[in-house]
C-alpha cells in the first residue's frame, strides 16, 4: 500500500517560513521523482518544486530563491523548504511521487500566510 504523508504545514505571518516534509512508504523511493504542488481556492493545482532521482531540481518562477527541494532517501522523505512566504503562497500544498505511467499523491497539507 502506497502512503505520502505530508506535515509541516500551518498558519505563518508574511516573511516567515515553513518547512514541509512527505514520508513516504510502499514504493521504491529512491525510483520516483519527487514534487510538490499546491491549489488554492477555485484555482488548478499546479506544480511548485520538482527533484528528480538524481537530484536536479527545477521551480516555478513565483518562488524560485524562496523555496527549496530536497531529498533524503535513506528517510524515503522530500523535504520543502519554504522561506520568505507571501499571503500568494496561501494554499493546500500536496506532495506527488512519479515514475513512468505512475503517479501517486499525498493528502495535501494547508498552508496559509496571513498576517
Amino acid at each position: 500500500q502506497v502512503q505520502l504523508v505530508e506535515s509541516g504545514g500551518g498558519l505563518v505571518q508574511p516573511g516567515g517560513s515553513l518547512r514541509l516534509s512527505c514520508a513516504a512508504s510502499g514504493i521504491s523511493f529512491s525510483f520516483y521523482a519527487m514534487g510538490w504542488y499546491r491549489q488554492a481556492p477555485g484555482k488548478q493545482r499546479d506544480v511548485v518544486a520538482s527533484i528528480t532521482k538524481r537530484g536536479s531540481t527545477n521551480y516555478v518562477d513565483s518562488v524560485k530563491g524562496r523555496f527549496t527541494i530536497s531529498r533524503d532517501n535513506a528517510k524515503n522523505t522530500v523535504y520543502l523548504q519554504m522561506n520568505s512566504l507571501k499571503p500568494e503562497d496561501t494554499a493546500v500544498y500536496y506532495c506527488n511521487a512519479g515514475a513512468p505511467g505512475i503517479n501517486y499523491w499525498g493528502q495535501g497539507t494547508q498552508v496559509t500566510v496571513s498576517s
